[in-house]
């Protein structure tokens, strides 16, 4: 759900720009109406959610109101199984591979784990571990 989240953050960032191409552009449109179809098929429908998406308001910042934002669309993708509409996956990766060359190239946004326990994946996490 994360990836998900951080490219509709990132997509409705850089398409706010003037400077945005036309591939990052229709990349954003692309996820964007592969993400609405999902939570639209959710129960129930969180609109809030859905109008947030529709206005290109959910916002990359760290603050408050940012990180709330990316938690509530995050939990509303989950509960409409985004995470296994492997088309949206792949929407979401082409977003974040156009509006962040960089990060991508440097396999930012392509972290697999399977069978892990207390892993955290992230810019800014932090994790306290008690062993006993």
């Amino acid at each position: 759900m994360e990836l998900v989240v951080a490219a509709l953050a990132a997509g409705a960032a850089v398409g706010a720009r003037e400077t945005a191409s036309t591939a990052v552009e229709d990349a954003y449109s692309g996820a964007k109406t592969l993400a609405l179809r999902a939570l639209r098929r959710a129960e129930p429908v969180q609109s809030a959610v859905v109008e947030a998406v529709e206005r290109d308001a959910i916002t990359p910042t760290d603050d408050e109101r940012g990180i709330s934002q990316r938690r509530e669309l995050g939990a509303a993708l989950a509960a409409a199984d985004a995470g296994a509409d492997d088309e949206l996956v792949a929407a979401a990766l082409k977003v974040l591979e156009l509006a962040d060359p960089a990060g991508s190239q440097a396999g930012k946004y392509r972290v697999f784990l399977h069978g892990n326990n207390g892993t955290v994946v992230g810019d800014h996490n932090t994790q306290t571990n008690n062993f006993n």
